[in-house]
């Protein structure tokens, strides 16, 4: 038993000697694929086989690239690894390496192939193309539809600041059929007289510059007169006040002339005192000036 030992210690080495030259063999052994290029990056391309959605192929400086041609496909014309795009059908053929990856020695593949690969490839780079440019419409589109939003959302906020103005002014001052009532100024005048207090002129000039912040304001001046005295002397004294006033927005106001409504001469009408107190009769010698705004211009 004893002089055995190292027999069977000879045999089981010779064995395992074997199996290693064996591997060896297997793994050195050439292997042939068919696929189709998916992908490509430097020396590495990535084959779709029947079997395997993914087979990792190394090109080396040695790797024969050919295109086989003629009838027979039996001759063979060299070929740069440049030709070796994604959709090409190519056949393969090599040894792996320990990592799994099939070391290429020589790659075939035919030449109408190779041209329907270039066609697709000049079509899905005229699609990318389509798509960026489309992508940069869109995106400007959606650039200029911001912006109008933005414009429009600034639009609608100075109607509301308008619209709330004019609440205020019409709660303050009311409106008329066709006309909000904005703001308003009340010149008094003494007795017989037509000539305005200077007083007044700040005020009239005021009045004037808020005007001309208002889209599409208008400006109407009505005079009145107290009842004492004739009627035609009253309606000439309301008339004259009106002019008067309506002279002072024009030459110190600046109001431009399509902007002012024709003065009202309204003599004795609208008598604010009913009684003939003399505080009475001072309220009626007026001339109220009066911001207007057209409602449909309002509501722009």
């Amino acid at each position: 038993m004893t002089r055995n030992k190292p027999t069977t210690f000879l045999a089981a080495t010779i064995l395992s000697l074997l199996l290693v030259g064996l591997s060896d063999t297997i793994m050195c052994a050439q292997t042939k694929i068919e696929g189709v290029i998916r992908g490509r990056s430097g020396a590495k391309v990535i084959l779709q086989t029947a079997d395997s959605a993914k087979v990792v192929v190394l090109l080396t400086d040695s790797t024969d690239v050919g295109q086989v041609q003629g009838v027979l496909k039996a001759r063979n014309k060299k070929m740069s690894m440049a030709a070796l795009i994604p959709g090409l059908p190519i056949k393969v053929e090599g040894t792996y390496d320990t990592e799994n990856q099939l070391i290429a020695k020589t790659i075939r593949f035919k030449g109408n192939d190779l041209e329907r690969a270039q066609n697709a490839q000049i079509g899905l780079a005229e699609t990318k193309e389509t798509a960026e440019q489309n992508k940069e419409d869109l995106e400007k589109a959606n650039a200029a539809l911001k912006e109008q939003q933005e414009a429009l959302a600034e639009q609608e906020k100075k109607i509301a600041a308008n619209k709330a103005a004019i609440a205020a002014a019409t709660a303050r001052f009311g409106q008329l059929d066709d006309y909000y009532i904005l703001d308003e100024v009340t010149v008094y005048f003494g007795n017989g007289k037509v000539k305005v207090d200077p007083k007044y002129n700040p005020q009239l000039i005021a009045l004037a510059e808020k005007a001309k912040g208002i889209n599409g304001y208008v400006i109407q001046v009505k005079g009145y007169a107290s009842a004492t005295g004739s009627a035609a002397l009253n309606q000439k004294l309301s008339e004259d006040r009106a002019n008067n006033v309506t002279n002072i927005l024009l030459q110190q106001g600046h109001v431009p002339l399509t902007n002012m409504l024709a003065p009202g001469a309204m003599g004795e009408s609208h008598q604010v005192g009913k009684d003939k107190t003399a505080d009475a009769e001072a309220e009626n010698r007026r001339v109220v000036v009066r911001i207007l705004q057209n409602k449909g211009i309002a509501g722009l």
